[in-house]
C-alpha cells in the first residue's frame, strides 16, 4: 500500500478516549442484565411536567413551531391519500427511504407543501419505512419529527414499539424532553401495550448524557403510573447511565439508598467501580471492590479490566502489570481489551517501545489482536510521526485477517490532513473503499474540512454531495464544519445559505453558539447587515429557544461594526422578550448612545433595565457599576495583549533574550 505522511494530535487524543470507552462497554455489551421480578415499594416522589397530549406540547415548545404563525404545526390533509398497509416490498424501501428524506429537506419550513407532497410521494407507509426514515434524517430531528408526525395521523398505520422508540431517542437528542413525555402519554393511551421498561430506560440514558441528573433518576418514579414496575434491569441501567456520564456520586449515594429495595448484583458494583476508575479515584473503586466481596461477588474478567484502565489513567503502570499477573495466577486470563488498555496508556505518553513489547507479549500468551489494539497502535505511530511504521501494522493486521474499520482509516486520514495532503486523503479515501469499507461521517468531516483550508471549495461540495448520496445524513459538526470553511473563504452567501439548512434541521441549540458568531462578524464587517438580520430572523423564525449569550453575540457584533441603532433596537426586543442584558452589554450600548446624544433609546433602555432589576431582587446601582467595571477590565486586557504582542514583535520570546546570568 502507498505510504502517506504525519498525523493531527488534538483529534487522535479525543478518537483514542472514544476509542477505549467504546471498546469496553462493560454492562451492555459484555455482561448482559436479565429481568428479577418487579418490586411494588417505591421511593421517589418528584414529578416531570406532564402535558395532555404531543401535540399540546408541540405548541408551547417553540422549536417546533411552523409557518407564519407562531404556536403548534398546522397540518393541511387533502383527499388523495397514499396507500397504507403492513407488507413493502423490501427493495422499494430504500428509493421511498430517499424520496421522503428528500421531501423532507426540500419542504420542511413550509409545512402545508410538506403535506402535499407526502400525500402525493404514494410511499406506502409502514413501520419499517418510517423507521428507515428516522434513521436516514440522523441528527435532523426535526426533519424526523415532520415526518413522524404526518405518518402517525394516516388512515390504517399505527406506529410500532421500534418507531416510538426511534422517536424518544430523537426528542431527546434535541433536549425536548417535555415532548418526550408527551409522546409517552400518548402511547399509554393510544397503545398501552407497546410502553415497556426500555422507553423509559432510553429516557434515563438521555437525561443521564445531559447531566440532568435528578430527572434521570425521577424516571424511576414515574414508571409505574404508566404500568411499568421498575426492577433490578432497569435500576442496573440507570446506575450504568449515571456513572458512564460521571455522576458517580450521585450513583453511589442512590445505591446505597436502593439497596433494600433492588438487591445488588454484580452489574451494579462493575458500574460503580467503572465509575470511579474513569474519574481517576482508585481508592474509591477498590472501597467497591471490597463491597463487591463482601457481598458475595468474585472480581470477573470486566472488574479486572476496569481496574486496568484505572491504574492506567493514572500512570501506574507498575501496578497495571502486577495486576495482570494476579489476574493469570487467579485463573482469569487476559483477553484482548486488558493488553489493549496497557497499549492505549503506553501510545499516550510516546512509549511506543514498550507498547510493542506488550502487543508481543499478548501474542505469546496465545491472545489474538483485534481491530481495537491494531487501531491502538496505528493510532500512537500516527500520533507521534511514525506514519510509516502504522502502516506497517495496516499490513500486517490485513495479512492476519484482520479487517480494518472506517476508525482505523480515519487516524492515517487525519495524519494526511495535518500535513495538508490533499490528494494523499482523496486516495486513502479511494482505497477504504476497495475494501469494501464505506466512508462515515467522520471521513467526510475530515474531507470536507481539508479542502475547505485548502480553498477547494467545490471538491468540499462534491464531498458533502457524495456524504448525502450515500445515505449519511450530515449533523451538526458537518455543518459546523462547511460554515467554517465558507467563512474562511469569504463565501459568505454560501455559509449562510449552510447555516440556514442547519437551523432549518434542528441542529441549532443553545450551546452551539460559536458558530452563530462566526458567521455574523465577518458578514458585519463585509457591510452585508440585511445578510445579517436575514440570519438572525431565520433562528427567529424557526423557534430556535434565544438565552443571554445569544442576544449579546448579535448585539455586540452590530455594536462593534458601528450599528449602535440596530443593536440598542434589538437590545429592546431582547428585555421585551424577558431576557436582561448583561452588565457589560448594558454599560457599551450606554456610553455608544451618549456619543450619539441619543438620550431618548437610552433613557427607554435604562428603565426597561431598572424594571426587570426590581424584579429580579438586584440593585441598579450595582449592576450598572458591575457594568462598567467589566468594560474597564475587557479594554485593559485587550490594550495589554495588545503591548504583549508588539513587545514579542520587537524583541522575539522571552527565552530568546539573554538573560543577566548570561553576560
Amino acid at each position: 500500500m502507498q505510504k502517506f505522511s504525519s498525523f493531527s494530535k488534538t483529534h487522535l487524543c479525543n478518537q483514542n478516549c472514544k476509542l477505549i470507552l467504546s471498546s469496553f462497554n462493560l454492562i451492555d455489551n459484555q455482561n448482559p442484565i436479565y429481568n428479577p421480578p418487579s418490586y411494588q415499594s417505591h421511593h421517589f416522589s418528584s414529578k416531570p411536567q406532564h402535558f395532555s397530549t404531543f401535540s399540546q406540547n408541540l405548541t408551547k415548545d417553540s422549536t417546533f413551531s411552523t409557518g407564519t404563525n407562531q404556536g403548534s404545526p398546522r397540518f393541511s390533509f387533502l383527499e388523495n391519500k397514499p396507500k397504507y398497509q403492513n407488507s413493502h416490498n423490501p427493495d422499494s424501501y430504500t428509493a421511498d427511504t430517499e424520496k421522503v428524506y428528500n421531501i423532507l429537506r426540500k419542504f420542511h419550513t413550509r409545512v402545508p407543501k410538506l403535506e402535499l407532497a407526502l400525500n402525493e410521494s404514494n410511499v406506502i407507509v409502514c413501520s419499517t419505512l418510517v423507521e428507515k426514515v428516522l434513521r436516514r434524517c440522523g441528527d435532523a430531528g426535526n426533519l424526523g419529527y415532520r415526518f413522524f408526525s404526518w405518518a402517525s395521523k394516516q388512515p390504517g398505520y399505527t406506529p410500532s414499539y421500534e418507531v416510538y422508540k426511534s422517536m424518544i431517542k430523537v426528542l431527546s437528542k434535541m433536549k425536548q424532553f417535555g415532548a418526550v413525555w408527551a409522546l409517552i402519554d400518548e402511547m399509554r393511551r393510544d397503545n398501552p401495550h407497546l410502553l415497556t421498561s426500555e422507553a423509559f430506560i432510553v429516557l434515563m440514558r438521555r437525561f443521564a448524557s445531559s447531566r440532568m441528573v435528578h430527572k434521570a433518576i425521577q424516571v424511576l418514579d414515574e414508571m409505574p403510573k404508566y404500568g411499568c414496575e421498575p426492577d433490578e434491569y432497569v435500576f442496573s441501567c440507570l446506575l450504568d447511565a449515571l456513572c458512564k456520564n460521571g455522576n458517580v456520586k450521585e450513583a453511589a449515594a442512590l445505591f446505597e439508598d436502593m439497596r433494600v429495595r433492588f438487591k445488588p448484583d454484580i452489574k451494579q458494583f462493575t458500574s460503580l467501580l467503572y465509575g470511579w476508575c474513569k474519574l481517576g479515584k482508585l481508592m474509591e473503586a477498590k472501597f467497591v471492590l471490597v463491597q463487591m466481596r463482601e457481598a458475595g461477588f468474585e472480581p470477573d474478567l470486566v472488574v479486572y479490566n476496569n481496574l486496568l484502565s484505572g491504574y492506567a489513567m493514572a500512570g501506574k503502570m507498575q501496578d497495571a502489570y502486577d495486576l495482570l499477573s494476579e489476574m493469570k495466577r487467579k485463573g482469569c486470563e487476559p483477553n484482548a481489551n486488558s493488553y489493549t488498555i496497557l497499549i492505549q496508556s503506553l501510545c499516550g505518553k510516546e512509549k511506543m517501545d514498550e507498547a510493542m513489547l506488550v502487543f508481543v507479549e499478548m501474542k505469546k500468551c496465545g491472545c489474538s489482536a483485534d481491530v481495537v489494539t491494531y487501531t491502538t497502535l496505528i493510532s500512537g505511530f500516527c500520533k507521534w510521526g511514525k506514519i510509516e511504521k502504522s502502516y506497517e501494522l495496516l499490513d500486517s493486521m490485513v495479512k492476519q485477517g484482520c479487517q480494518p474499520n472506517q476508525m482505523t482509516y480515519l487516524h492515517i486520514l487525519l495524519a494526511h490532513e495535518k500535513k495538508e495532503e490533499f490528494e494523499e486523503c482523496f486516495e486513502l479515501v479511494k482505497e477504504m473503499k476497495k475494501t469494501g469499507i464505506v466512508p462515515d461521517l467522520s471521513t467526510y468531516n475530515t474531507l470536507i474540512r481539508l479542502a475547505c483550508k485548502l480553498g477547494e471549495i467545490d471538491e468540499s461540495v462534491r464531498a458533502w454531495n457524495e456524504m448525502e448520496a450515500n445515505g449519511l445524513s450530515p449533523g451538526l459538526d458537518s455543518f459546523t464544519i462547511m460554515i467554517n470553511g465558507f467563512i474562511s473563504q469569504n463565501c459568505l452567501v454560501e455559509a449562510c445559505g449552510y447555516f440556514k439548512e442547519m437551523v432549518g434541521r434542528g441542529l441549532f441549540s443553545s450551546p452551539h453558539y460559536g458558530i452563530l458568531k462566526e458567521l455574523l462578524n465577518p458578514l458585519l464587517r463585509a457591510q452585508k447587515i440585511e445578510m445579517a438580520k436575514d440570519i438572525w430572523s431565520c433562528i427567529l423564525g424557526k423557534g430556535c429557544a434565544l438565552n443571554v449569550p445569544a442576544w449579546t453575540i448579535w448585539i455586540h457584533a452590530l455594536f462593534v461594526n458601528g450599528h449602535v441603532k440596530e443593536a440598542c433596537s434589538y437590545c429592546l426586543d431582547m428585555m421585551d422578550a424577558g431576557v436582561m442584558p448583561q452588565p457589560d452589554t448594558f454599560a457599551k450600548l450606554i456610553r455608544g448612545l451618549n456619543k450619539l446624544y441619543n438620550r431618548e433609546i437610552a433613557k427607554e433602555i435604562t428603565e426597561k433595565v431598572k424594571k426587570m432589576a426590581e424584579d429580579r431582587q438586584m440593585t441598579f446601582k450595582m449592576y450598572k457599576r458591575r457594568g462598567e467595571r467589566d468594560l474597564t477590565e475587557k479594554v485593559k486586557a485587550k490594550t495589554d495583549g495588545r503591548k504583549r504582542r508588539a513587545r514579542k514583535r520587537k524583541w522575539g520570546p522571552r527565552q530568546g533574550r539573554p538573560q543577566a546570568g548570561d553576560l
